[in-house]
């Protein structure tokens, strides 16, 4: 089973949904069913990246919310980012027990 945390608005994560096709998926559609804190900590570890990593650095709500502060440790990033999925770097597919984010969507590929 293959899982995309998926945004339908970004074109990455369209165009990785795309390569996907025609294999088992299970498409998360993470602004409307946001993972929680528990699930973000699981996809970083298979990620290999810390909290900080997998932030949106471009969107409002980093700005908003100061996540910009160096002293801001990953607990509070992830809790940022269960609160505001918006901030969560896209796509992440999930797959083999590994996971990787789509950009370029061809890097699902190496854990398929």
């Amino acid at each position: 089973m293959i899982r995309i945390y998926h945004n339908n608005r970004c074109s990455k994560s369209r165009a990785t949904l795309a390569l996907l096709e025609g294999r088992d998926v299970e498409v998360v559609n993470y602004l409307d069913t946001p993972p929680d804190a528990a699930e973000l900590g699981r996809l970083l570890e298979l990620l290999g990246l810390s909290a900080r990593q997998l932030l949106r650095t471009g969107e409002d709500a980093y700005r908003q919310l100061g996540l910009a502060d160096p002293s801001m440790g990953d607990e509070a990033l992830v809790a940022a980012m269960a609160a505001h999925p918006i901030l969560i770097e896209r796509p992440i597919v999930v797959a083999n027990g590994k996971a990787v984010i789509g950009r370029p969507p061809e890097a699902v590929l190496a854990i398929l």
